[in-house]
């Protein structure tokens, strides 16, 4: 098939790949702007540009795709679908009509659930058992098209955000293969969605890894499981950030001890009272430090039994 790919961060490289490998021809590639990061501020190529241009396929960056301009290229290109994986912005009815077999998103969830921008990170904070890639057509709607095929990936106890990334991201590039063979022999049946039990996976931000000691220890620790590795849970001893990176959960508690409290410091753990259960830190860092285990902090951060973690509550 003649394919136009949309897509931008790392998660969408696996599924370009597959698409070229597999030997589509893809006609273009459209991503976000390269954009200044780090402390340099030197302009970065998006992930997908990278890629795109590692196997010589035309890159387009509109700064905004439904420009008539732009629209019109799209047109001029005459794809027999349009593959969009984590592109960035909202694609106009005038490009999702065009080409012959449509518009097809693959989406980190199993729809309906986790519609929005986060729904990796939001299955692992939810404590969900599994996850998944859903491929559908694309509508104007968020996330809202109707449904092609899905393919089930088994959350890990100790599954994070990241690890759960790359899982997800693989799958998507194998499942699209599959959509699009169907799409193409005409045996492809689209599932409207309904309103059932979906969740809307908001946006992340930094804030959001604020940890509140009053929440079960439970939850706390999907939160950093499911934060990790952006944007972090992070607490405040000291007047410092300390980053929370890994944990576990122990029932009981101290009936004495408020939360934030720590309960027990030694060589070897450092255990902090939750509303609900301990939680068990295993890997941390202080501000301007890097990532340590609870052996190696210890030994450099000495916390003494009664300190007590508490929130930033800033707008950093």
């Amino acid at each position: 098939m003649r394919i136009i790919f949309m897509g931008t961060p790392d998660f969408s490289v696996p599924t370009l790949k597959s698409l070229v490998e597999a030997g589509h021809e893809v006609a273009a590639v459209v991503t976000q702007p390269d954009k200044p990061k780090g402390r340099g501020k030197a302009v970065q190529m998006t992930p997908v540009k990278e890629q795109a241009l590692e196997y010589g396929i035309p890159v387009y960056q509109p700064l905004k795709v439904r420009d008539p301009a732009f629209v019109e290229t799209v047109r001029q290109l005459a794809a027999d679908v349009i593959v969009v994986v984590a592109f960035g912005q909202l694609i106009p009815k005038s490009i999702l009509d065009m080409p012959k077999y449509g518009c097809v998103n693959i989406h980190a969830s199993l729809l309906p659930k986790y519609r929005g921008a986060a729904p990796i990170q939001w299955a692992v904070i939810d404590g969900e058992r599994e996850s998944g890639i859903t491929t559908m057509m694309m509508a104007e709607g968020l996330d809202t098209g109707d449904m092609l095929e899905k393919t089930v990936v088994v959350l890990d106890e100790k599954e994070t955000g990241g690890s759960l990334h790359d899982k997800l991201s693989l799958a998507g590039g194998k499942l699209i293969l599959s959509t699009l063979q169907k799409l193409e022999n005409g045996t492809a049946v689209p599932t409207p969605q309904t309103g059932e039990g979906t969740c809307y996976a908001k946006r992340l931000t930094k804030e959001l890894g604020d940890v509140d000691w009053s929440a079960p220890a439970v939850s706390i620790e999907r939160l950093i499981r499911g934060l990790n590795p952006w944007p972090s849970a992070y607490t405040s001893w000291n007047g410092k950030t300390v980053k929370l990176w890994a944990a576990d959960v122990l029932e009981g508690g101290e009936a004495a001890a408020r939360p934030g409290q720590v309960v027990k410091s030694d060589k070897h753990s450092l255990l902090v009272q939750t509303g609900d259960g301990i939680l068990s830190v295993r890997e941390l860092q202080m501000e301007g430090k890097k990532r340590m285990d609870i052996e190696s902090f210890l030994r450099g951060y000495p916390v003494p039994e009664g300190a007590v973690f508490e929130r930033r509550m800033t707008n950093s």
